[in-house]
């Protein structure tokens, strides 16, 4: 069962910080370092993956070493850098009847702390670039039967692509909100060549 909460039973992290300094006023960048390790952990996980055979002939080293650079990006996008850096939010809940609920929140629009333009762009840019590393990595290991690899590229595709489908539907709502987009979307376009041709000679 899918569910989006409002902040009123839920209140973001860090929407009760009412003040920041002058500097932080004045910086395109609030949040430096939430905004390095944001890319830092995923860049470095597709670096060692990349770089692996060259630096180290141990399977099991490189392996590790992927796996935990991974977790620690899904943790961190997930529980930090989302919540700081575009005020977005998921996790999972078991109500009192033992049901799993899925809640995509948003921070109110106009927030004191709004993520700025930069720091959206940075975020959006790494949560939808490296995914794609991944799913190349799963059909390259595929196709020169490197299966040794692949248990190793599909978590990597697996975390990384469920951070990006929870804060597009953090973004956008629900699946009814996902769908009316794109109804109202083709609406309007077939509206807008309806005039036009109306409006032509």
């Amino acid at each position: 069962m899918l569910r989006q909460d409002s902040e009123a039973d839920a209140p973001l992290f860090g929407d009760d910080e009412d003040t920041h300094t002058a500097s932080q006023r004045k910086s395109k960048i609030k949040y430096p370092v939430a905004t390095f390790f944001h890319l830092f952990f995923r860049t470095c996980a597709i670096l060692v993956y990349l770089l692996c055979e060259v630096v180290s002939s141990s399977f099991i080293v490189c392996m590790v070493t992927i796996i935990l650079l991974l977790s620690c990006d899904f943790w961190t996008v997930k529980n930090v850098t989302g919540r700081l850096l575009v005020g977005l939010r998921w996790w999972n809940q078991v109500d009192d009847d033992g049901k799993s609920h899925w809640v995509f929140e948003s921070r109110k629009t106009g927030s004191r702390n709004g993520a700025a333009n930069s720091e959206s762009r940075i975020f959006w840019l790494g949560l939808v670039v490296c995914p794609l590393f991944w799913v190349i990595f799963v059909f390259s290991t595929i196709f020169s039967l490197k299966i040794k690899w692949l248990a190793v590229v599909i978590m990597g595709m697996a975390l990384q692509w469920a951070n990006l489908y929870g804060y597009v539907r953090c973004k956008v709502g629900g699946k009814t909100n996902l769908r009316s987009m794109a109804t109202n979307y083709l609406g309007a376009q077939f509206f807008k060549q309806a005039i036009a041709k109306h409006e032509g000679p």
